[in-house]
């Protein structure tokens, strides 16, 4: 059985109780830094922070909602090569998916690393947590949780969580090393730590926590939130593949798009060195534009936009963890995680593949399966 210990929350002051843990992490855990969300003082944004100092904590908040970046690509840069240190990581779910799924692409390390997930509840896109955190940023974190433990939502000022969110079905941290729940309990007293790896029972014994259990509600509350996202994840599918079923409609579903390449630049899990599109492939002859242009009698400018993320999705919808940063980076509002996970659902589903589920289950179309597509290649099942 999992070692589960309890953090008391003093004062009601659940995130101060929360920093307090991530001191006792780095004073007492074995780790020797810490990459943790923290609130920063430009434009009260919430950033990952690497962290060596414990009293450099004060602003630690891994609960707010808000979701600036998928820190996957982060850790990845900071476990490439073997670490002298003991590194402890602060991952949403599919920041840990994602991460997985660079180590299989030899892209990150598992080795010198102990993940703590959080129970995720969502966040907010960078433009909507940027209006309501002003002024209070703590205070958005403190509403939003008790909004949501409460049932009422996460709709704040008009602002609800993004779409990514409200469709994951992955609102418990599964891979963490640590696992902090809230889920089922109330913030204002107590937090659960759960230990789901050896590396994790270690560090919670030095850190000396009193033992606790998880409260039978809990699995109640956690099963009714993912029934919800998966309602709202399924309709998702069926209007995105809707507006996408012939290239009418996804040309039209990709109108905005002008090229800017931020959505290959966020994604966690778009790992090549040299990206096509930034080559001299698509750096057409100023001839070529009118040719097209005389042939149809006029072309849309910038071209390629369709191509380019028929591209990404080909390469990059069975690796696709749906974490939402390629909409979230978006600047003309492309909802290109919809369409993205919507093929990722098919993809992923003919391989019988989950991305970042293992890191022991290979990619797909990395290894050979005698047996695989027989109905297409003629073979014996």
């Amino acid at each position: 059985m999992a070692k589960v210990v309890k953090i008391e929350v003093k004062d009601n002051k659940p995130i101060e109780s929360i920093q307090g843990f991530f001191r006792d992490l780095l004073t007492k855990g074995d780790v020797e830094a810490i990459l943790v969300p923290q609130h920063l003082p430009m434009k009260n944004v919430v950033m990952p922070t690497l962290v060596t100092d414990p009293e450099k904590l004060d602003g630690v908040d891994p609960l707010a909602p808000a979701f600036p970046l998928n820190a996957a690509k982060v850790v990845s840069k900071l476990t490439s090569r073997p670490l002298d240190h003991k590194l402890a990581v602060t991952l949403r779910s599919c920041e840990i998916r994602a991460f997985v799924e660079l180590v299989k692409l030899k892209q990150g390390r598992l080795d010198d690393i102990l993940i703590v997930g959080f129970d995720c509840l969502g966040a907010y896109t960078n433009a909507a947590f940027s209006k309501l955190s002003q002024g209070d940023p703590r205070g958005t974190t403190i509403k939003f949780l008790e909004n949501m433990i409460a049932g009422k939502g996460g709709v704040i000022n008009g602002f609800e969580p993004a779409a990514a969110c409200r469709a994951c079905e992955f609102p418990v941290p599964e891979g963490a090393d640590l696992q902090v729940e809230f889920l089922g309990m109330d913030i204002n007293q107590q937090f659960l730590i759960k230990a789901n790896t050896p590396a994790g029972e270690t560090v919670l014994t030095l850190l000396d926590l009193p033992a606790a259990s998880e409260p039978p509600e809990r699995q109640k509350v956690i099963d009714e939130l993912i029934a919800t996202r998966t309602a709202f994840r399924d309709q998702m599918f069926a209007d995105t593949a809707e507006a996408t079923k012939d290239l009418a409609g996804l040309t039209g579903y990709l109108a905005n798009c002008v090229n800017c390449y931020n959505c290959r630049v966020a994604c966690p899990v778009c790992y090549c060195r040299e990206c096509v599109f930034l080559t001299d492939v698509f750096d057409h002859d100023p001839a070529q534009y009118l040719q097209w242009a005389e042939r149809k009698g006029l072309i849309k400018m910038p071209t390629d936009t369709v191509f380019y993320h028929i591209t990404r999705l080909a390469h990059m919808s069975t690796a696709c963890v749906g974490c939402g940063q390629c909409s979230n980076a978006c600047p003309n509002d492309v909802p290109v995680m919809e369409l993205f996970r919507t093929i990722a659902r098919d993809t992923q589903k003919v391989f019988d593949y989950q991305a970042g589920r293992s890191v022991d289950e290979a990619p797909p179309l990395s290894v050979f399966r005698e047996k695989e597509f027989s109905e297409l290649t003629g073979g014996k099942d």
